[in-house]
């Protein structure tokens, strides 16, 4: 008969469970949340700014934003036909290299949305790459809305974060709620993983880690000696080869 804790309750250990359920107290976390269908489309808030690649260039939505005073900024296409109406003095040294205000050349296009915005191109240095940018807001200096379009770029750099650590391949369900818990199960597993590692000083990496971890989480060993060397690799035996539909 086994003896001693599973791998699972060791990896636990570290975890403050009364700060963990002060936590869930605190958000409601056991509370059961209301799940927003793929269908319904979003409430604009007034103030608030939405940056969006030029994938998303929509003018119809633009002029929705507009008139909820809501401010966006978003990438033009190569086709995006545009007329100046005047331009405004700028800073090239900060990268932009022009801020002029504009409207849709396009008698469709200005169909959908009939006011002026702003047009502002910006140069990378960094990336050695040519942006340029419309905006609804008229206000901000031109720095601030190239600043606020390359915070966007984190937000891409997060997701593929999550993409190549967590390795979430499908999510259980469309609701708000479902989607964030799986991302931030995702995330507590993975700095478990990466407690556990500097906690016991592990020299295997993390997906390493983790892919020992996802079939031995239940046995009831020491958790050191399942990363003792000749211990940790991936030999495939004749018990967990995957079941074949048709033996033939």
């Amino acid at each position: 008969m086994l003896q001693g804790k599973f791998v699972f309750s060791q990896i636990m250990e570290p975890v403050p469970w009364k700060r963990f359920q002060t936590c869930i107290n605190r958000y409601s976390g056991d509370y059961r949340v209301k799940e927003l269908k793929c269908s319904d489309y979003l409430n604009y808030l007034a103030g608030a700014y939405y940056i969006m690649d030029r994938g998303y260039l929509d003018f119809e939505r633009l002029y929705k934003l507009n008139q909820s005073k809501s401010f966006f900024a978003t990438r033009t296409k190569k086709n995006t036909k545009l007329k100046r109406y005047y331009s405004t003095p700028v800073d090239k040294s900060t990268g932009v290299q022009c801020d002029q205000v504009v409207v849709l050349a396009s008698a469709n296009s200005y169909k959908l949305y009939p006011e002026t915005f702003r047009r502002i191109r910006f140069y990378d240095a960094i990336r050695e790459k040519r942006l340029v940018f419309i905006t609804n807001n008229m206000m901000l200096p031109t720095k601030t809305i190239a600043d606020l379009y390359k915070s966007r770029w984190r937000v891409e750099l997060f997701f593929k974060w999550i993409k190549q650590h967590l390795r979430i391949k499908t999510f259980y369900g469309v609701s708000e709620n479902v989607v964030k818990s799986q991302i931030w199960i995702g995330i507590c597993v993975y700095l478990l993983a990466a407690i556990m590692k500097k906690k016991l000083n592990l020299t295997q990496s993390l997906y390493q880690i983790l892919q020992v971890l996802s079939l031995t989480q239940f046995e009831k060993m020491p958790i050191l000696s399942l990363f003792e060397k000749g211990t940790c690799k991936s030999n495939v035996t004749q018990s967990h080869k995957p079941l074949t539909l048709f033996d033939l």
